[in-house]
This record gives C-alpha cells, structure tokens and sequence, in this order.
C-alpha cells in the first residue's frame, strides 16, 4: 500500500500556528495574504505572490521583493524585508508519534512518502534537520510544480509511485485537501492525531 502524508500539523508542528513572523511585520495573518494576493498580472489573472512561491514558479527573493513593492504602493508602516523571515522564523517540532507511526509502516513494507505543499525556503529547512528521511520519497509542490488540493497532485504521485487510488492512504490537517484527495478515490482521513488515523486506516 501507498502511505501519503502531509508534513505541516501532521509530523510537525503547524508553522501558521504560533510564528512570530506577523507579529514582526506587525502584520494580521489574513493582512499579510492579502497583500500577496491583492494584485493582477498584466493579462489580468491572479498574481498571487504566495501561491506561485508555494509551487516554484517564483524565488523566495523573487517573492519578498514583490512583497516590500506592494507595501511601499500600499503605503503601509511594514518594515522593508531585506532578509528571509519564512526560513527566520521557521521552527517546527516533530511530532513524534506520527514518526512512530511512519517507521511502523515502513517496517512492514509499505511505501511511505510525504506530499506536502510548502516554499523553497521550509524545503531546505526540513532537509537539514533529516525530516524527509523519515520517508520513502517526498512530493513537494515547490518542487513538482503542483500543490493541495488541485487533484493533480495526488494523481502525479500515484502515477509516479505506480499505485491506484484502491491501494493509497492519505491523511493531512486540512478538510479541503482531505476532501480533495477522497474525490479520486483514495482513502483519506483528516488528521488530528497519530492514534485516530491509525483507527481510521486500521493499522
């Protein structure tokens, strides 16, 4: 069987949760979106900063000099980002029953990978502290070009790993992207905890 896991609020901590980087740019959280949503290219589509970040269509310098751009347009009293406040301020915790839960897993010779929607600048993080090494194979939408909950991303992995929607688990923090993933027929359960998703999945 295939095993998909997201990483955010499922192996590690959630970095939405509690960071300190709206706070530094005195900034609310759904302020701070906006602002990366707020503009249209030139052929008038979505110029969505924190979306094409999240699928590698833009550089995190890329992304935070278009950020401090909009805030001078804007007018606002935000200080100018001259370094990374994404690779900063980032400091998951694992989460370790869900660590447990994965060697388990792969102990019994399931094929476990992580799909996780996430920027360059977390990659490189979680790739420093040995997190993807808990996986088989990691499916970053930075790095595939694809990200939660476009149903492609969840057939790009299958496609590549040779497994049919019967024959895939997927667990994830986020309704929507549970709710996406179980459309294509694969069983997924929203996660709350290591020993509920063990319960749903039956391990």
């Amino acid at each position: 069987m295939l095993y998909i896991f997201d990483m955010g609020g499922v192996v590690t901590t959630n970095f939405g949760a509690d960071n300190k980087m709206y706070p530094y740019l005195g900034l609310e959280r759904p302020k701070f979106f906006e602002i990366c949503q707020k503009e249209k290219a030139a052929d008038g589509s979505d110029y969505d900063i924190d979306f094409l970040l999240g699928v590698g269509k833009i550089s995190v310098e890329e992304f935070w000099r278009e950020f401090n751009r909009r805030i001078m347009l804007l007018g606002l009293d935000v200080p100018e980002v001259t370094t990374d406040l994404y690779r900063l301020f980032f400091h998951p915790e694992l989460k370790m029953e869900t660590v447990e839960l994965i060697k388990e897993l792969r102990e019994k010779k399931h094929r476990v990978v992580c799909g996780t929607n996430t920027i360059q600048s977390h990659w490189e993080n979680h790739l420093e502290r040995g997190d993807y090494a808990l996986f088989d194979q990691t499916y970053a939408s930075n790095k595939i070009g694809l990200a939660k909950p476009d149903p492609a991303f969840w057939k790009t992995i299958m496609m590549a790993e040779g497994y049919e929607p019967s024959q895939t688990y997927f667990t994830d923090d986020r309704l929507d992207n549970v709710e996406a993933a179980a459309s294509l027929g694969i069983h997924a359960v929203q996660f709350t905890s290591a020993e509920a998703v063990r319960a749903a999945f039956h391990i």
